[in-house]
C-alpha cells in the first residue's frame, strides 16, 4: 500500500464510530471479509478472534483486516467497546501491506485521522471522497511506519525530531536575534555537534545556513511589503554593518535590497 495511488483506494459505506450495545458481537460468518477493514478500538475490553487467534482489545488496539480473513468479536457490556470501522478496496497490485493487528500507543495522530474521514461523509462534503482517499493513504502509511520502526526507535526517533523542528521554528520566528549554535544546542537538550549533525539532516541545510536564509526571507518581506528603507531592515534583523546585510543580501537573492524594495 506504500506505493499505491491515493484515487487507487476504493471507498466503501461501510464505515463508523460507534458504542457498541451491551448485546453487541460481531459472529464469524462463513464467507471470509470480502474488502479490507480498519479497525480501531478508541475504548472499552473486548476479544476479537481472528483466523482462529484470539486477541484481547482495549484503547489502542488496531486491526487492518483483509480480503478473506475470518473474523469475529465480543466485549464486556460493563466496559462497551467504542470503535471506528473503514472498509475499502484497492484497485491496483499491493505490495505493502500493514501487519493486521497492532497496540497503538501514540494515539492523538491517528484519531484525529480516523475522526476526519468518518466526518467527511456525515454531511455531503465537498470533494469528500478525494480528501477521504488521502486521508487513507495517510492511514496506511502511519501503520506502515510503525511496522518498520521499533518502539525504541520510534520513541527516540519522534523525541529528536520534534527538538529539531521547534529549533528551527524557534529560528524562524526570531530572525532578528544574532542565534548561537550553543544555545540553540541546548535548547534541543543536545551537545552542539551532535545538534548541528541532525539539523542538517532533518532540515536539509547547516544551523548558520538555517539561519541566514531566514534573516534574508524577512528582509524581503519587509523590504516589499513593510515599508521600511535598507538600513530600517538591517537594523531590525541585527546587521550592524549595513555593506556586509547589502553583500550577504545579493549572496543569497541575487539581487540588492535596494533593487527589492
Amino acid at each position: 500500500m506504500l506505493h499505491s495511488s491515493p484515487t487507487s483506494f476504493i471507498l466503501k459505506p461501510a464505515l463508523a464510530k460507534i458504542v457498541c450495545e451491551p448485546g453487541w458481537k460481531w459472529q464469524k460468518r462463513e464467507k471470509p471479509l470480502a474488502n479490507y477493514d480498519l479497525f480501531y478500538v478508541w475504548s472499552g475490553s473486548g476479544e476479537v478472534i481472528l483466523n482462529g487467534m484470539p486477541y484481547q482489545v482495549s484503547k489502542g488496539s488496531c486491526f487492518l483486516f483483509r480480503p478473506g480473513d475470518h473474523t469475529s468479536a465480543t466485549h464486556n457490556p460493563q466496559k462497551p467497546l467504542v470503535l471506528t470501522y473503514i472498509h475499502f478496496d484497492i484497485d491496483e497490485q499491493v505490495d505493502i501491506v500493514p501487519q493486521s493487528y497492532r497496540m497503538l500507543n501514540e494515539t492523538v495522530d491517528f484519531e484525529h485521522l480516523l475522526s476526519r474521514y468518518v466526518r467527511l461523509f456525515l454531511v455531503k462534503t465537498y470533494a469528500a471522497e478525494e480528501e477521504a482517499q488521502l486521508i487513507l493513504k495517510q492511514l496506511m502509511i502511519y501503520l506502515l511506519r510503525e511496522d518498520m520502526e521499533s518502539p525504541i526507535e520510534r520513541k527516540g526517533s519522534n523525541q529528536l525530531t520534534e527538538a529539531i523542528h521547534e529549533v528551527a521554528n524557534y529560528i524562524r520566528q526570531n530572525p532578528g536575534i544574532v542565534h548561537r549554535v550553543e544555545d540553540l544546542a541546548l535548547r534541543a537538550q543536545l551537545s552542539p555537534r551532535y545538534f548541528s549533525i541532525k539539523f542538517k539532516e532533518m532540515i536539509g541545510t547547516s544551523v548558520q545556513t538555517y539561519m541566514i536564509r531566514t534573516r534574508i526571507e524577512r528582509a524581503q518581506h519587509l523590504l516589499m511589503h513593510a515599508g521600511m528603507n535598507v538600513t530600517e531592515v538591517a537594523d531590525a534583523l541585527g546587521y550592524r554593518d549595513i555593506f556586509f546585510f547589502s553583500r550577504q543580501f545579493k549572496q543569497y537573492t541575487g539581487k540588492s535590497p535596494s533593487e527589492i524594495r
